[in-house]
């Protein structure tokens, strides 16, 4: 006769440091100054672009920029290191999909910087930020880009509470996620009482 097993699921906890880290409004104070360091980057960065017609008109600016970031040079390393991502930019190129994707990047940086500052869909301007900074690396860029995509990253994690001091705050709970308005109560097992011998 066979006995039959039941494993039950189990959550496995973050440690205390992650908890406070990415779900307590407590570490809000933290996201902010993040925040606001990576939205002023990112201002910073379309500013140029907005007031560059090789950006927002032609898109010049980026087809010069793919054009040397898929030139193999004939000694050293080329600045992209996977050949399926040069592939990706080279029909871009061929395509002219840079007269869109410039003006696209252009207000794209500045939408993300101004909702990271204003604190509002944090996660989500977040993610959209780290996907640029990504492909300026992939396309061989580095600059700040590394720092801002580790900054992204965080700031996605904690996305529950990297805007907590912002408009997240009233926009996140109006959708019905993730704070209820109320303080949650956790149950601690009170100990029991040793037994004493008759």
């Amino acid at each position: 006769m066979s006995t039959m097993t039941t494993r039950k699921n189990s959550v496995v906890q973050d440690p205390p440091f992650a908890q406070f880290l990415f779900a307590d409004t407590r570490a809000g104070w933290f996201w902010l100054i993040v925040r606001l360091w990576v939205g002023y980057q990112w201002i910073e960065a379309s500013l140029h672009k907005l007031n560059d017609p090789g950006w927002v008109q032609t898109g010049e600016a980026v087809q010069g920029f793919w054009t040397r970031a898929i030139a193999i040079p004939e000694s050293g390393r080329p600045p992209i290191s996977f050949e399926w991502y040069r592939s990706l930019l080279t029909m871009l190129l061929d395509t002219e999909a840079y007269r869109w994707l410039g003006p696209m990047i252009a207000y794209g940086e500045l939408l993300i910087g101004i909702a990271l500052v204003l604190g509002l869909f944090t996660g989500i301007a977040a993610f959209f930020g780290g996907f640029l900074n990504w492909n300026f690396m992939m396309a061989g860029t580095a600059s700040t880009n590394p720092v801002l995509f580790a900054m992204a990253v965080g700031l996605v994690l904690a996305w529950k509470v990297a805007g907590y001091i912002g408009l997240d705050h009233y926009v996140l709970p109006w959708l019905g996620t993730p704070w209820r308005g109320e303080e949650v109560e956790v149950d601690t097992p009170t100990p029991k009482p040793a037994s004493s011998m008759v």
